[in-house]
């Protein structure tokens, strides 16, 4: 149940950015396909992590590419 609700809250945020969780939408790629910014990617991630109130590690979040890794890292 505890997961149900962090993924609730996971899509507040990507919906705040703009961001749909469907089909193939989870794997695109946040800077080729989605065309944002490094920054506003950061942000989100920030918003992410304060919304679960859970930190990642700096050298996985710089490794993100995907709306679905950071979603992978979140929940795990």
């Amino acid at each position: 149940m505890k997961n149900y609700s962090n993924l609730r809250k996971i899509s507040k945020v990507f919906h705040q950015y703009g961001i749909d969780l469907t089909g193939k939408r989870k794997f695109a790629s946040f800077e080729g396909d989605l065309k944002m910014d490094k920054i506003f990617v950061n942000g989100l991630i920030f918003d992410l992590e304060y919304e679960l109130s859970k930190e990642l590690e700096d050298e996985k979040v710089a490794g993100i590419q995907a709306p679905a890794q950071v979603i992978e890292l979140l929940i795990s």
